[in-house]
């Protein structure tokens, strides 16, 4: 099994469910992305280059996904979260049902068409 597919089955809930839910979108928005673990938590690259990350926090209790270009995208910016961060910014997730699909698929397509 892939190593980044056992690290996310290993996670509590509700950090498995989203992270599930969040890979699932992840890989039907972008089908020739491609998932590695990277830095000990799923990575995933497209053409090569380092995309997203699903990062659980669990002394924080959410998990975020967080875009590598994030500060060059412009939609969604109310939502995304910074984090004093210079080039990274995060959709944060509490609770799997609070994921406002629209929103994520957005931001997926948005930081797919940077690259």
């Amino acid at each position: 099994m892939h190593p980044a597919l056992v690290y996310t089955l290993n996670q509590p809930e509700p950090f498995q469910s989203i992270m599930m839910h969040c890979m699932a979108t992840i890989e039907a928005c972008i089908p020739e992305i491609e998932l590695r673990f990277s830095y000990k938590i799923p990575f995933y690259y497209y053409r090569g280059k380092p995309f997203c990350y699903l990062a659980p926090n669990h002394k924080g209790q959410f998990m975020d996904l967080g875009l590598t270009k994030g500060y060059q995208l412009t939609l969604h910016q109310d939502t995304l979260n910074g984090d004093n961060r210079n080039t990274v910014k995060s959709l944060r997730y509490y609770q799997l049902e609070t994921i406002d699909q629209a929103i994520l698929v957005a931001v997926l397509e948005e930081a797919v068409s940077l690259y």
